[in-house]
């Protein structure tokens, strides 16, 4: 029987820049889910892209490849900024590796990569913050490759430290 080529899918996370920030401190090796999109987090696998964007600064902030399938833990890590779901726990985790993550101060403008975004179409142009509602979104393959040489290309060929390039 031969074997069937395992196809890559693409994931937007989008959250704060304090949960960010919980992600960076734990060096890019974990991330975590909202307990919503349980469906979602079983579909990733080991392979599959993964890139931040970071809400009130509407800003792109890096990529990374999964490495684990989806598993549960309940040790809080990352926090809702709404008070109503303070209990939010972000149950479902993957492990995750960095390809290329930005420093807060060289974060891309998401707004003029959104506007090419096959994905963002769903959505008026003048909203097109709507397209990065929600905790976790899929996205295709050309929207990934768009973003993705986005952030590559924003990060200067002099980055310091927090710049972290590897493989695609």
């Amino acid at each position: 029987m031969a074997q069937q080529e395992q196809t890559s899918s693409y994931w937007i996370i989008v959250g704060s820049l304090d949960n960010f920030r919980r992600t960076a401190e734990r060096g890019f090796t974990v991330q975590g889910i909202k307990s919503r999109h349980r469906k979602k987090a079983e579909r990733m696998a080991p392979g599959d892209k993964l890139i931040w964007y970071v809400t009130g600064v509407k800003a792109l902030a890096g990529v990374a490849t999964i490495t684990s399938p989806f598993y549960e833990s309940y040790e809080r890590i990352w926090e809702s900024g709404d008070p109503k779901k303070a209990a939010e726990d972000y149950p479902y985790r993957v492990e995750i590796a960095p390809d290329v993550v930005l420093s807060e101060d060289e974060f891309v403008p998401a707004e003029p990569v959104a506007r090419q975004m096959v994905y963002a179409r769903k959505w008026p142009a003048a909203n097109w913050t709507l397209a990065f509602q929600g905790n976790v979104h899929e996205i295709g393959e050309d929207d990934y490759r768009l973003i993705r040489t986005a952030i590559e290309a924003w990060v200067p060929s002099n980055s310091g430290a927090t710049g972290v390039r590897a493989g695609r």
